[in-house]
């Protein structure tokens, strides 16, 4: 998207340096990762930037302009609501795709936004290592709201550990270590201290919760929590103690409700330039005629799970009438093929992550997560054996 900077870093590219910095990457902390690694950052350019603050700006205005609450309420069924909810979420991320207008300009498109943490230790990492081993400009930056590496990883270690003891904190996920983003978790420890546990090692005792720390029966005060309930619920195999929607003495960095709440359930509220049109199939009377111009999602799907991306009336009517309050119809938006391979144009999507400690009054942008593709969904899982696609770093101009 920027020629001078993309000629430069493909001139130095070489298959070489490629493989020396996936191996950096894997060996760091002898801990392999499981998806594509993209051969390149993305080079966002000014004018793009701005328009991707602006349609961030416009949805963090309707988050709190609205009592969500109460918008979303049928968003958190009464089985999976969990107590102790705070005021508003902890982590907020916001994916676009990048597009074409009719002007010419590149604009983004929301796919998705979650009130969900999700990969804020590996990415600071990842682009450490990007900085390491290929040429990549001072001036551009993966980070926001003046915050360097060093001050980025002592904000996220504070926000995750609270006022308590890295032993007394744990990220709770189901078998952490055999999901795709656990190197997410490896170096979440690395930078805090907290240790990923599974939901099934944790202790319940009346309202006090415990793990196994190196052997010894360890308090839990605050759960950094990455379960999916889609995911956990599926689970049938688990023997757990503590199912998560038990009253417990515990604090949560990253409320499980706000998953629900801010997530696709959102889209179709909200009006925008940057938003694609977004129905929920059961306020539709008759269906569009064009449904190949849709996309059919579930709305608390994670990863692009059920995601019907050429839908059918078929596909529509296998979904039960009660059903239909989880799923939506979705404009699609046309990927444009931005960055420069050496092979040819591919795809992008762009995600910027928000913290939201109690005190501030707005989510503050905080890092920034990319993803290539060739192919028509985003995700490494759909671009297999191909070059040049893969989990990657957003790297923006410093005004």
């Amino acid at each position: 998207m920027i020629p001078d900077i993309r000629e430069a870093y493909n001139r130095s590219f070489s298959e070489e340096l490629y493989r020396l910095f996936l191996a950096d990457v894997n060996n760091a902390y002898q801990f392999p990762v499981s998806f594509r690694i993209a051969e390149s950052p993305v080079f966002i350019p000014h004018q793009l930037k701005r328009h991707i603050f602006a349609a961030c700006d416009e949805i963090i205005d309707f988050i709190t302009s609205y009592n969500i609450k109460t918008l979303c309420a049928d968003a958190v069924p009464p089985h999976l609501n969990v107590p102790n909810e705070d005021e508003h979420t902890l982590f907020l991320g916001i994916d676009f795709a990048i597009c074409r207008a009719e002007s010419g300009e590149l604009v983004p498109q929301l796919i998705e936004l979650q009130g969900f943490p999700s990969l804020f230790a590996y990415q600071d990492f990842l682009t450490a290592k990007y900085r390491q081993h290929f040429t990549v400009p001072d001036n551009y930056t993966h980070l926001f709201s003046g915050l360097t590496p060093e001050t980025y990883r002592e904000r996220l270690k504070n926000i995750l550990l609270g006022n308590h003891q890295p032993e007394n904190v744990i990220l709770l996920e189901v078998e952490p270590l055999k999901q795709n983003t656990a190197i997410d978790f490896i170096v979440t420890e690395h930078y805090t201290g907290i240790k990923p546990v599974c939901v099934t090692e944790v202790i319940r005792q009346g309202r006090k919760l415990f793990y196994l720390r190196n052997g010894v029966k360890t308090p839990i005060y605050r759960i950094y929590n990455r379960v999916i309930f889609d995911e956990f619920m599926q689970r049938t195999d688990l023997q757990c103690q503590f199912n998560l929607t038990e009253e417990v003495d515990v604090e949560w960095a990253g409320h499980p409700n706000w998953f629900l709440r801010i997530s696709k359930f959102m889209m179709p509220f909200m009006k925008s330039v940057y938003i694609p049109q977004c129905t929920l199939l059961n306020d539709f009377t008759t269906f569009p005629p064009d449904l190949d111009n849709y996309v059919l999602k579930p709305l608390f799907s994670f990863s692009g799970s059920g995601v019907v991306f050429h839908p059918t009336q078929a596909d529509i009517d296998a979904i039960p009438l009660e059903e239909r309050k989880n799923y939506m119809l979705q404009k699609k938006v046309k990927y444009e093929p931005v960055v420069q391979a050496p092979d040819g144009l591919v795809k992008t999507e762009i995600r910027i992550m928000y913290f939201w400690e109690p005190h501030l009054a707005r989510p503050e942008k905080v890092i920034s997560l990319a993803r290539f593709s060739r192919a028509d969904l985003i995700g490494v899982k759909y671009n297999k054996n191909k070059t040049w696609v893969g989990g990657s770093v957003a790297l923006f101009p410093q005004d």
